[in-house]
């Protein structure tokens, strides 16, 4: 320890120590957020690519949450995952190092890796959310109007409604019959499908529409989606275009009209996500908020061959309406699903499913959005993520005065800057825009309620809820790399 007597002559000598130690501890006192493209070898430039490729090749082709959770499913149980309703089947116990999976409804799963401590120390767990904004079809979607065939939609999360119009578009999801059988339909992807969309006024005729205020410019009722405008041969039959239709439907798919009442349809933009940027340095694909946090997660999770406590990647359903139902948040899968893994690997008591949620630390896995210099009036530059400068730490969320917010506690976002810097992962920290400009929410506050310690962190987006959202490729990576330091080392 440097030590100086200002009552002897000291005055010179705390000089020389300030003038030789500026330069060192300038660094130590101030934060300067880098930018990882610039430590990156060539190593990791390939990483950081090949990571961007086998995302873009899941979000290209998981559009719903069935669809990301049965792709899910697929690479876990290749990494020998197994699913918990066969283990409680065969009466077999679980023990340090298996690997377990339970599935909710086809929308929501939780993957588990057994630790060597008992699961009331608490678990170390990703969560993420696998929904995004969309339109979804009505119960009686399909009529006729001035002989073209439409479907009335009923839009899905928070969305700029005008930003649907004149898109191509798809349909993903699933019918089920009667009988209980299950139709998988997708139509729009591939290079000789059709598209559907919804039209917008001509400029030559939209003065009226021009003069509304922006959320009003397309109506929700108005969100329609063109899918026909030939007629059947029948001449005597009414709304022969819907005919066709339903015919059309009916030689394919082998359903009528009334099956769309047990119908779940999803309309998203068709296309593959795609590199962005002429240097290639982005991923612009649909549904990133929150599936690029849903697969970096899962990344993470497979690369754990063994811990000490147990590990989880939850990723759930319905967080963009407030993670309601059986497979958001709210519901009590987890909860349930914990005290079953309790049962399998030893003798279970609600004393013991209690600590283990408590002693829980989670990251709230979500985006957030990233500065955008062509809209700068609503970040404070500051407490704004940026591209390429890492995973991003939301201390809150929330709206205004931060209601309805996780507020993490100081003493585990010291912890998580440690397990950051430790395993050398970019990092920054940012606020949803300035403080009266908006907010936002996520899962954190639900899973913060069993006394967990939780914070939100994530990648920073462009274009969040738009039909395509942007993220740097860097971000990507660095995010699943700072998801599998913390199920290392919290």
């Amino acid at each position: 320890m440097y030590i100086v007597n200002l009552r002897h002559g000291g005055e010179n000598a705390l000089k020389s120590f300030r003038a030789e130690n500026m330069a060192e501890n300038k660094k130590n006192l101030t934060k300067k957020y880098e930018y990882a493209w610039e430590k990156y070898s060539r190593q990791d430039l390939k990483d950081v690519f090949s990571l961007s490729d086998r995302y873009k090749n899941f979000m290209s082709k998981c559009k719903t949450e069935r669809e990301c959770v049965k792709e899910f499913i697929v690479i876990a149980e290749k990494d020998g995952y197994k699913n918990i309703e066969e283990i409680i089947k065969s009466g077999k116990k679980l023990k340090a190092g298996d690997k377990v999976y339970a599935n909710n409804k086809d929308k929501t799963l939780a993957l588990f890796l057994i630790g060597k401590e008992p699961l009331e120390n608490g678990m170390k767990i990703l969560g993420a959310h696998v929904d995004s904004p969309r339109l979804d079809l009505k119960q009686n979607p399909l009529y006729e109007d001035t002989d073209l065939a439409l479907c009335e939609t009923h839009y899905y999360g928070g969305i700029k409604k005008y930003q649907w119009v004149t898109l191509p578009l798809a349909i993903h999801g699933v019918i089920v019959k009667k009988d209980g059988t299950a139709i998988n339909i997708v139509i729009g992807e591939e290079d000789n499908d059709p598209v559907i969309g919804v039209s917008d006024l001509l400029i030559h005729l939209a003065g009226d529409q021009m003069d509304k205020k922006l959320a009003k410019g397309v109506e929700g009722e108005d969100l329609n989606i063109l899918v026909g405008s030939i007629p059947a041969e029948d001449k005597d039959t009414k709304e022969r275009v819907k005919l066709n239709i339903l015919r059309l439907l009916n030689e394919k798919y082998n359903i009528e009209e009334e099956d769309f009442v047990s119908a779940e349809l999803e309309i998203v933009p068709s296309g593959k996500a795609r590199d962005y940027g002429f240097d290639r340095s982005m991923v612009m694909a649909y549904g990133q908020d929150d599936r690029v946090c849903s697969y970096t997660s899962f990344e993470a999770m497979m690369k754990m061959k063994s811990t000490d406590k147990t590990c989880v990647t939850l990723l759930v359903d319905k967080e963009e309406i407030g993670s309601v139902g059986a497979t958001g948040m709210h519901s009590r899968f987890f909860e349930n699903t914990v005290a079953e893994i309790i049962d399998l690997c030893e003798e279970y008591n609600d004393l013991k499913l209690r600590r283990a949620l408590s002693n829980s630390k989670m990251l709230s896995s979500d985006v957030s959005a990233a500065f955008d210099p062509n809209y700068p009036s609503v970040m404070e530059k500051k407490n704004a993520a940026y591209f390429g400068k890492g995973i991003v730490f939301n201390k809150y969320t929330g709206a205004r005065g931060k209601s309805g917010c996780n507020d993490a506690n100081p003493e585990f976002i010291a912890e998580i800057r440690n397990i950051m810097e430790k395993h050398n992962v970019s990092w920054q920290t940012s606020e949803l825009g300035k403080v009266d400009q908006g907010g936002g929410g996520t899962i954190a506050y639900i899973l913060a309620e069993y006394g967990m310690e939780v914070i939100d962190c994530g990648v920073a987006l462009h274009n969040m809820h738009a039909p395509w959202e942007i993220a740097s490729k860097a971000d990507i990576y660095e995010t699943m790399k700072g998801y599998h330091a913390f199920l290392i080392e919290a």
